[in-house]
């Protein structure tokens, strides 16, 4: 049986990511996402409603997350889902959630780290000239401090996105603020 398994998602974070390490010194990042949907009900009152999604994100994906994003900093998401299930050791059932395994990411809006808004363009002038204080990075294991190689689907504004499946290597001068 064949299966397909993406999820895309456009929203503000929750919280602060918190970032951990794995035994084997990977980073993983976790945060949450809030998406909005506005209606109109049945007898024509507007309406909306929001949607909590639970993220990770792992190796330099995670650190720059960890580093440029905080609560109510908007996020273009591209991953999958993944299904937990556990037995509740205080309640005594079973528990379960789904949340998103992050594989390339966008930062939307401008450089305050406000949300609601496009990348600006080159006809439009940025949010801020003043580019947001880097957070200083959490307390790292001693084998984790050693620079990594890996993927990391943020982009500057204007380059061109790699296939779906292509990894593309992120550098510090690559974040565009």
């Amino acid at each position: 049986m064949a299966s397909y398994n993406r999820v895309v998602l456009l929203g503000n974070m929750t919280r602060d990511p918190q970032l951990k390490y794995l035994p084997s010194q990977t980073p993983v990042v976790e945060f949450g996402l809030a998406m909005n949907r506005k209606f109109k009900s049945a007898n024509g009152e507007d309406r909306e409603e929001v949607c909590f999604v639970d993220c990770s994100a792992f190796g330099k994906q995670a650190e720059v997350i960890n580093q440029y994003c905080q609560k109510g900093k908007a996020l273009l998401i591209e991953g999958r889902l993944k299904y937990d299930s556990w037995d509740d050791k205080q309640g005594g059932g079973k528990r379960s959630k789904l949340s998103v395994v992050i594989e390339n990411f966008q930062f939307v809006g401008g450089r305050d780290g406000g949300g609601g808004g496009a990348p600006a363009g080159p006809d439009q002038p940025e949010a801020s000239a003043e580019p947001p204080a880097p957070r200083p990075p959490a307390n790292r294991p001693p084998a984790a401090r050693a620079p990594r190689a890996a993927s990391a689907g943020a982009a500057p504004a204007g380059a061109v996105e790699p296939p779906f499946g292509e990894s593309q290597e992120i550098k510090e001068d690559d974040i565009p603020f």
